[in-house]
């Protein structure tokens, strides 16, 4: 099997990494670290931090005064080539940090045909999966099963910057994915795209 640095791109496309926890610490923030690392020939990843900083969503604030963290972070996903999220299972759902991440993006079309990748990191995260999954689709997001995984049993196969050679290929499978499917929208004549 071909090593994430033999498979050079043509073209990097830049991806935001967005980790459903606060915590550095967590497995899914470590594996956002694996991908920077391993896979920066294949792409520009550059990883959100502001989570944290976001304010609760209120919808008020969509359209007139948005918060200056929100405006921050809707330039950043508007920028990007594609979306990768990352994130664990809190009490049999989605961190709710990331989902008030994504509520303050559902009035726009930032996310509309964007193609974006999954991958949940937990100790079952089964539930995080479906709700994610349901969440991306809802919202007109690029999502084709190939760019969906869950990995379970997650601290016991993501140590820092490495991962286990379990989901090494799986990994990068969902990456490929990504890949592929920015390929495809670049392809389309813009006339046919909802640019953002």
């Amino acid at each position: 099997m071909l090593k994430a640095a033999e498979m050079k791109q043509p073209y990097k496309p830049l991806i935001l990494g967005i980790c459903g926890s606060t915590s550095k610490n967590s497995s899914s923030w470590k594996l956002l670290e694996f991908i920077l690392a391993e896979y920066q020939d294949w792409f520009d990843l550059r990883l959100y931090e502001g989570l944290s900083s976001l304010p609760h969503f209120n919808p008020e604030f969509t359209t007139d005064n948005v918060p200056a963290e929100v405006v921050k972070l809707r330039e950043q996903i508007g920028q990007a080539d594609g979306i990768l999220f990352c994130t664990p299972e809190y009490v049999f759902s989605l961190p709710g940090s990331l989902k008030n991440l994504i509520e303050w993006n559902v009035s726009t079309t930032l996310f509309s045909a964007k193609p974006v990748a999954m991958i949940v990191a937990a100790a079952s995260g089964a539930k995080a999966f479906e709700s994610l999954d349901l969440i991306l689709t809802t919202i007109e997001s690029t999502l084709p099963d190939s760019s969906k995984l869950l990995i379970q049993g997650a601290k016991g196969k993501i140590r820092d910057k490495a991962v286990s050679d379990l989901i090494a290929t799986d990994i990068m499978k969902t990456l490929q994915s990504l890949m592929d499917t920015i390929s495809v929208r670049k392809k389309t004549p813009t006339k046919y795209l909802n640019l953002n």
